[in-house]
């Protein structure tokens, strides 16, 4: 029998994805393209945000319109949350994806719709391991699951549940087999990767310090940390250790300590910036990229200027905006002064204008230096080398380059719309 996959959302459901494809192909399930006719059908759904949310929607009542005599399997955060609410043969929540072949076998012998959801909040991490990725120059190994922050914003802890990780020496074992079969560099992802190791007595720092000993890593990339979870350690693992990459993903979600305290961050505005700095001159050559939410409720304009203000303190490499998405069930919600849409808009267009500025500065300050990176194809199918620093510079020679092969890069040009490079 024939399949298809397709994924929203972060890195943990990629990465999800990818096991549970492994998962198929091992018992003899043929993959194929989603546009393609296949006998089952399986999305993998988010649900950070309403528009998540329609597209999950959209993508199950066309996949079940276009296809009605297959197969249809929705797993994910939409699922979790939203279980009685899809139209498919099998829905799947956050646990129990590692079990899709038998839940199929359940079907495929009595035909009879299946929902497996149960409550995570006190739930075992979920063990999955991959050897491969079809789609991936990079590896990506889920570290840690759950979320006990309980931002205001945010329904995640309801999806994903309580901190959970996986044992240290299977991350170590799982990461030296992707190594074996020749993955370059490393992503380790979850859903609060800086808490990994909490009920483990061990701890993320801890961890990297075994992960770098592996013959023959080239490089370990973190998906994203919290500030208040860098410690000084990992500081010094990545100003001193060529394998780490001098890449950091922290997200601000706002540069206004009131709003921060409206959201629940556990962390002000002059700690932030305090660390942030620290970083930039114990590692002056980092990016430091951030996801950013506008028109959350109470974001008057004075407010609004604060992350102004706070964002041209900071210069990240990059900023990912997101106009705050009201979600039923949390306290944001019910929150007054809510903003309305068409500010939204206006401050995520300010934003995103900023950022693009500061990502070409960034970008240009990088002109003649040389890094280390390894070869990607792009889907236009133009080779990119991504550097330590996660600058992709794109290579014009035309070299027979090989995906996946480590090489040395200098940047010569930075353009509108892409950044130059020729081997060095």
């Amino acid at each position: 029998m024939t399949f298809a996959i397709h994924t929203f959302g972060c890195k943990v459901n990629i990465y999800e994805s990818e096991y549970v494809t492994n998962l198929m192909q091992q018992n003899n399930y043929t993959l194929v393209n989603y546009s393609d006719e296949a006998d089952i059908y399986i999305i993998n759904t988010c649900t950070v945000t309403n528009e998540a949310d329609k597209k999950d929607r959209k993508l199950i009542h066309t996949t079940r319109k276009n296809h009605s005599n297959a197969i249809l399997i929705v797993m994910g955060c939409y699922s979790q949350l939203n279980p009685n609410d899809i139209d498919a043969d099998i829905v799947i929540g956050n646990k129990y994806k590692s079990k899709v072949i038998q839940l199929l076998d359940e079907f495929l012998n009595n035909r009879k719709k299946i929902v497996k959801i149960e409550d995570l909040s006190n739930a075992n991490f979920e063990d999955m391991y991959i050897n491969r990725f079809i789609n991936h120059t990079r590896a990506f190994v889920k570290i840690q699951d759950g979320c006990n922050a309980f931002c205001t914003y945010c329904t995640i802890p309801y999806a994903r549940g309580g901190l959970r990780s996986k044992n240290p020496q299977n991350v170590i074992n799982e990461v030296t087999n992707l190594v074996n079969n020749g993955y370059q560099e490393i992503v380790l992802t979850g859903i609060h990767t800086g808490r990994y190791g909490k009920k483990l007595n061990t701890n993320l720092e801890n961890l990297l310090k075994e992960l770098i000993k592996i013959k023959g890593i080239f490089r370990i990339r973190l998906s994203s940390i919290e500030i208040n979870e860098i410690t000084d350690g990992i500081i010094e693992l990545i100003k001193k250790n060529e394998i780490m990459a001098k890449h950091l993903h922290i997200p601000l979600q706002s540069g206004c300590d009131n709003i921060l305290k409206l959201m629940g961050r556990k962390y002000s505005v002059n700690y932030f910036i305090k660390k942030i700095n620290k970083i930039k001159k114990e590692i002056p050559d980092i990016s430091i990229t951030t996801d950013l939410i506008v028109g959350f409720p109470g974001e008057n304009d004075d407010y609004f200027n604060e992350t102004i203000d706070t964002i041209n303190k900071i210069k990240f490499t990059k900023i990912h905006t997101f106009p705050y998405s009201r979600r039923n069930g949390t306290l944001a919600a019910n929150m007054a002064n809510q903003i309305d849409g068409n500010i939204k808009k206006c401050r995520s267009r300010e934003i995103i204008s900023m950022s693009d500025r500061f990502e070409k500065i960034y970008y240009k300050s990088k002109i003649g230096n040389v890094y280390d990176g390894i070869v990607e194809t792009r889907s236009d199918g133009k080779k990119i080398v991504v550097t330590t620093n996660y600058i992709p510079v794109l290579i014009d020679e035309d070299l027979n380059l090989i995906n996946n092969t480590k090489v040395n890069v200098e940047i010569i040009k930075v353009l509108d719309d892409k950044i130059l490079g020729k081997l060095g």
